[in-house]
Parts: C-alpha cells; sequence; structure tokens
C-alpha cells in the first residue's frame, strides 16, 4: 500500500518544501485540495462532517491544485501528485483540459486527475454555470477532457458541450489517471465506468471496505474488473502498523494522511514541525 500527504489548509510557503521532503521520505503522492473561494452564507451543508460544517473560514489558506502541482513538480523529480477532488461542475473542460495537459507535461508524467462534481450550489452560480443537472454535465466533462488530452484532433458534440475539430499540443505522453470522488451510489457508478480509481473524503473502515466490494461489483458489471484500479482512502479510524495492515487486506491501494496531526500540530503549524513529522511517520510505516 501507497501513503500520500493531504497538505490541506497548510499555509502556501510550506508547500514545496513539504513535498520536497515527503518524496525524500519516500511518500507516493501528494494530495491537493481544492476550494474556489469562502462564502460568508453557505446554501448547503457540507457533506463530509456529521453537522455539514466547514472544517475552514475566509482566512484559511487555499491555492489552485493544478498550480501547486506544477510548483512542487518542478521542485521534485520522483513524487506524484494528484487533486483530491478538483470541483469539476464549475469549470470549463476545454480550458481544464489546457491546464491539466499543461500539468502533466511539466511533472513528466507525475500528475494524477481527481474529480468531483462540487457541492455548493454558489460555486456554480457564482462561477456562471447552473447548479442544476450538474451529474451529467460533469458526466460531458470527463469524456471531453479525456478526448482532448488523448491528442490529436478531435471534436465533441453533446447536450451540453459542443466543439469542431480542435487539437492541443503537446498531448500527455501517457495517458493522465483519472481518479472519481464521491460517496453516493452516482459517484461509484462513475468512477467504476469511466475512472482509474476511486477517492474517499473522511471514511470508517467499515465504510471503506462496504464501498471497496460495491465497488467490485460495479466494475464487474462494466466489464473492467481485470483493469487497474486504484483506492485513494482517508481513513478516521485505523492508524498505525496494524492498522494500515488491515486497510491494505480490505484492498485500500493508497491513504491519504496528515502526519502532523498525529503529533498535535495544526493545520497551520510550524514547517520544521510537519517536516519532523512526515520523517517519524515514513521511519514507522514506509519501507
Amino acid at each position: 500500500m501507497k501513503f500520500s500527504v493531504g497538505i490541506a489548509m497548510s499555509p502556501l510557503e510550506q508547500l514545496v518544501p513539504l513535498a520536497q521532503t515527503a518524496e525524500e521520505c519516500g511518500f507516493a503522492n501528494i494530495a491537493l485540495p481544492d476550494s474556489l473561494f469562502f462564502m460568508e452564507t453557505a446554501a448547503a451543508d457540507y457533506p463530509y462532517t456529521p453537522d455539514g460544517s466547514r472544517m475552514w473560514n475566509a482566512e484559511t489558506p487555499w491555492v489552485d491544485p493544478l498550480i501547486a502541482a506544477a510548483a512542487m513538480g518542478a521542485a521534485t523529480s520522483t513524487i506524484g501528485f494528484y487533486t483530491n477532488v478538483l470541483k469539476l461542475g464549475s469549470r470549463n473542460p476545454l480550458l481544464l483540459a489546457r491546464q491539466v495537459g499543461s500539468v502533466a507535461n511539466l511533472t513528466q508524467g507525475r500528475f494524477g486527475f481527481g474529480v468531483g462534481i462540487g457541492w455548493a450550489p454558489e460555486e456554480f452560480e457564482w462561477c456562471g454555470v447552473p447548479y442544476a443537472k450538474r451529474g451529467a454535465r460533469v458526466d460531458e466533462m470527463i469524456e471531453v477532457i479525456k478526448l482532448v488530452l488523448g491528442g490529436g484532433m478531435v471534436e465533441y458534440h453533446g447536450k451540453f458541450y459542443d466543439f469542431d475539430r480542435l487539437q492541443m499540443s503537446p498531448a500527455p505522453s501517457s495517458p493522465v489517471p483519472f481518479y472519481v470522488g464521491g460517496h453516493t451510489e452516482v459517484a461509484l457508478k462513475r468512477a467504476a465506468r469511466v475512472g482509474d480509481g476511486w477517492t474517499s473524503a473522511m471514511m470508517k473502515f467499515k465504510d471503506l471496505a462496504a464501498t471497496k466490494l460495491r465497488l467490485d461489483e460495479l466494475r464487474a458489471e462494466y466489464g473492467r474488473e481485470n483493469e487497474p484500479f486504484e483506492i485513494q482512502a482517508v481513513c478516521i479510524d485505523r492508524f498505525g502498523k496494524d492498522g494500515y495492515a488491515e486497510l491494505a487486506e480490505a484492498g485500500i491501494t493508497d491513504t491519504i494522511v496528515v502526519p502532523w496531526l498525529f503529533d498535535g500540530v495544526a493545520f497551520d503549524g510550524p514547517l520544521e514541525a510537519k517536516q519532523d513529522s512526515l520523517r517519524k511517520f515514513a521511519a514507522e510505516n514506509i519501507g
């Protein structure tokens, strides 16, 4: 099983040195969060906390994950990066295809595209995209981005997106993996149908194990059971050697961890303390 480092809500000036230290310690990836803006009043509850509250405020630092991947990629050589997850619904697929292809090339193929729909109506409406039919629109977006990233002259004529022949060069030298997020049945079906993996938000072990089994069933229905498939998990109740072994046995291939939180260091804690936590975690769990 691989370990990836979640860097959500860390000060921006820490991101590059954290990636460098994670690479030195043998972590496989940096998991890059996405947040467009903080709305003072939210029309919907945040779906991944028990009470629907957001875990951040208006002053919490965020960076565009694609720009972060390019910056950290330029300062490293082996560690990978993936969005966890980028909210597709409020964005334009052709612009995203240009950005994703650029990051994949600039990192020499060390980039994975984790995608979700987005939960906040404001992110859609205030970016000029309707909240209605967001799932169907995202399905087309994935088709468009994959098509363009495949290289060559392409065209697309769908319900939501329509364009004649165009080409973006250079295409990535290898296919960019798509990891689909979401806990609903619709999201799991999307991951099984078009994804190279599925990624979780915060979940308990029993729910992760059940989700893995459901994904196996769905992938078999789509005839994809023999294709490689990542299971990226943020597990909130299994830790340490025994806990991670249990996750691996359940079929989790990539555990996303924030090692400094285990040591009582806050999201906005000092860089040196976070680097010490990365080294401690790696010594105990990697290798």
